[in-house]
């Protein structure tokens, strides 16, 4: 190939990666807003408790993510708001100071318009930006900014449902929303797991893009174990609740239990007193016994892990499984917003989609891991204390945002994201078939 020729391939192999960086941008970006739309403007100010934030913050917060992170790297770039920085700034504390979380539902202004209107300057600039800079830094950033908003998109929909559960008409954020479809659970079987040493995490190269957190790839020691081939289901749940579940100490872990008798919890976040409707975004519905339950807190989970006499997996017995199999399941693209009962089939299914799966591993760092460098090294890092991790994606997670490395976090107390159960138990001396029958 002639040198000329070669730098012809360089530059349509270039302006090929921009053009992509370009159409996920609008992409996301337009799907945000399109989450937005079905509100009206007073709903996008609420903020419903402490941990979650108002929608018109989450559409605030994203775009300064892509200013402050992005557009601000160029010194002729001027912000036309820069008092909003602090508005608008979640937890990096190395940019500078922010609002008060639990105040952000104070902030009537700016103004949603103004918001949206902020929203559309920076995306102008940003893509004007893009079609100047083919550097590889530029769109790494945009890159992780764009995976930062999917994140927000999903804590959109969870925040506006815990909003609209605790109004008295309890509205639903789309009436036109479809119930999933029909279906019946098999019953719950274990299926082996992989034994010995495995290798987990994300690599450095060559395997797309992945949150800092998710590094370096390392080795793992897995003893004997079995995963269940789906989750667990509102009807088992139902079960655990008639037994007693939530009346019996011995089955919770002391700050479960002492939240359990604070609280006052005797079943999960969005079921009826009547125990067979729900809360959903579609307004009150059925509760669906062969859908997998969902809104309960890792101490819950635990809970009925010890009453089924079973655990939770632990997130290097996911990860070896789920990296076996294809990322498919019912995800935010599918348009149904709400857990649908597992398909038919043999092995584990609900890997990906429907819930989060919470694990019996604390969020704590890999061997070797390294921080982002400067700002953004607070993404991650610095939570990696007191929280555990969930793994494969929910129904409000958007497709192609999971991987089988993916790990998301949350307090053991948090109730409020879609979170769910798989099983798994230890299997060491049972021989050569780990395969039985489940609770």
């Amino acid at each position: 190939m002639s040198s000329v020729t070669a730098s012809a391939a360089d530059a349509r192999a270039v302006g090929a990666a921009r053009q992509r960086t370009a159409d996920a941008y609008r992409s996301v970006r337009e799907t945000t807003l399109r989450l937005a739309a079905p509100l009206a403007p007073e709903d996008t100010v609420a903020q419903s408790m402490p941990e979650a934030s108002p929608v018109k913050w989450h559409l605030a917060h994203t775009t300064w993510f892509f200013e402050a992170f992005v557009l601000a790297r160029d010194p002729a770039y001027r912000p036309p708001h820069p008092d909003w920085h602090y508005l608008f700034n979640s937890y990096y504390q190395s940019v500078g100071p922010m609002h008060a979380r639990p105040q952000r539902g104070l902030l009537t202004r700016p103004t949603l318009d103004e918001v949206v209107a902020w929203r559309a300057h920076v995306d102008g600039c940003l893509l004007e930006r893009l079609a100047r800079d083919d550097g590889p830094a530029l769109h790494a950033l945009v890159r992780l900014g764009l995976n930062h908003e999917q994140q927000h998109q999903e804590l959109l929909l969870t925040d506006v449902k815990h909003l609209f559960s605790i109004h008295p008409l309890r509205p639903a954020y789309r009436e036109d929303l479809a119930a999933p479809p029909a279906g019946r659970a098999t019953p719950l079987r274990f299926v082996p797991g992989e034994t010995g040493v495995r290798t987990i995490g994300h690599a450095a190269e060559g395997e797309g893009f992945a949150f800092d957190c998710e590094t370096p790839r390392h080795g793992v020691l897995l003893q004997p174990h079995a995963l269940a081939d789906r989750c667990a289901t509102n009807a088992e749940f139902l079960e655990f609740v008639r037994d007693g579940g939530y009346r019996t100490p011995a089955l919770w872990m002391a700050e479960g239990w002492d939240l359990v008798c604070r609280e006052g919890w005797t079943r999960p976040l969005y079921w009826m007193e009547d125990e067979a409707s729900e809360f959903t975004l579609g307004g009150v519905r059925a509760l669906d016994p062969h859908a997998p339950v969902c809104h309960v807190s890792f101490f819950e989970a635990d809970a009925f892990a010890r009453w089924a006499g079973a655990r939770l997996p632990t997130e290097a017995e996911w990860e070896t499984r789920a990296a076996r199999l294809p990322v498919r399941g019912n995800f935010l693209d599918d348009g149904l917003l709400h857990p649908a009962p597992a398909g038919a089939g043999e092995g584990p299914r609900q890997l990906f989609g429907d819930v989060w799966e919470w694990t019996s591993s604390p969020y704590v760092a890999y061997p070797g891991f390294r921080p982002l460098p400067g700002a953004l090294g607070e993404y991650n890092g610095k939570f990696m204390c007191g929280q555990w991790v969930l793994r494969g994606g929910s129904c409000a997670t958007p497709a192609g945002h999971v991987r089988a490395t993916y790990r998301n976090f949350f307090h053991p107390a948090a109730r409020w994201q879609f979170a769910g159960i798989r099983l798994a138990k230890d299997t060491a001396g049972q021989g050569p078939t780990a395969e039985q029958e489940g609770r």
